[in-house]
């Protein structure tokens, strides 16, 4: 099954556009803001919170940088305007950040002070680790002028630990996830259980902190220890919030929104819907297969588990 997914992932750049979009539609909102806006408020009529991610991560030349920016504006402003449930989060590959770091923290400056106008909250995405420490470093900076930005962490690298102790310091609000990106064992956890661990170590030391945690993942396993450990904690819904892709795991969901507990739901959107469609494929050839069930079935798959 692992070599025909890999096939499956080769032969992608044939599939047509169409098929792709069909099959893409229930991870991302649509190409423009206000599917995405519709998105957010179907959600949070179901309970839900929601962050809005604008699409176009790794830019090759700095001019792509500015419709990402003003695109975030357009977001917080229809936010407020709406009185919807949401914040933001930013990739700062979107922003320049691999081609010039200093330029990367002009323009996300300019979309934190937006966010601060309309009292909203940035998260920083955590992106591959050729770009870790520098996200850390610019998360830190601004958080000093800034509370109401955020960070996150993936509980596969290795130096994970030691990054929570760094912003546990300054009562980071923190997103938890295991990562997505391809990594080599030297610097990744690579089994499923040790993973596992690293979450909940995670989540521990950050609780121990006083920090807001998010809890990111659809793994049944990671939602019941963390369960148990809010339980044990005695922690109040102001405390930790679940984080959820869109489109994955909507029973899990549901059930954790009737349960009383704050769930968000990310919500990525943007012209740039295809390469972000094509690129998870690419990361996680596991699920390629869903692809080809799509095209016999025309069915829509789910994303992999965080």
């Amino acid at each position: 099954m692992r070599a025909l997914n890999a096939l499956i992932v080769r032969t992608l750049p044939l599939v047509p556009k169409p098929i792709v979009r069909t099959i893409a539609s229930r991870y991302v909102a649509g190409e423009s803001l206000e599917e995405a806006l519709a998105t957010v408020r179907d959600l949070n009529r179901e309970g839900c919170m929601a962050t809005l991610d604008v699409l176009g991560e790794d830019i090759t030349r700095r001019e792509e940088t500015e419709q990402t920016v003003l695109e975030y504006r357009r977001a917080l402003e229809e936010i407020g305007a709406r009185g919807l449930d949401s914040n933001i989060s930013v990739k700062l590959t979107a922003l320049g950040l691999k081609l010039d770091p200093e330029f990367c923290r002009a323009q996300f400056d300019r979309i934190v002070e937006w966010a601060r106008r309309f009292d909203n909250f940035v998260r920083i995405d955590m992106e591959d680790s050729s770009v870790t420490e520098e996200t850390i470093r610019i998360f830190l900076e601004f958080h000093r002028r800034y509370e109401k930005v955020g960070l996150v962490l993936q509980a596969y690298l290795r130096r994970s630990v030691e990054d929570a102790r760094r912003v546990a310091a300054v009562g980071a609000n923190v997103r938890v996830c295991k990562g997505i990106y391809v990594e080599p064992p030297s610097i990744a956890f690579q089994g499923r259980e040790e993973i596992r661990r690293s979450y909940m170590e995670l989540v521990e030391l950050l609780f121990d902190a006083g920090c807001y945690v998010g809890i990111a993942t659809h793994d049944v396993a990671l939602v019941e220890r963390s369960l148990a450990t809010i339980a044990r904690r005695g922690l109040t819904r102001g405390q930790y919030e679940f984080q959820m892709l869109l489109g994955v795991a909507g029973d899990l969901r549901r059930r954790l929104v009737g349960q009383g507990h704050r769930l968000r739901v990310y919500v990525p959107y943007g012209e740039a819907w295809y390469a972000y469609s094509v690129r998870r494929l690419k990361e996680n050839p596991a699920i390629a297969g869903y692809v080809l069930a799509g095209l016999l079935r025309r069915e829509k798959p789910p994303v992999r588990t965080q």
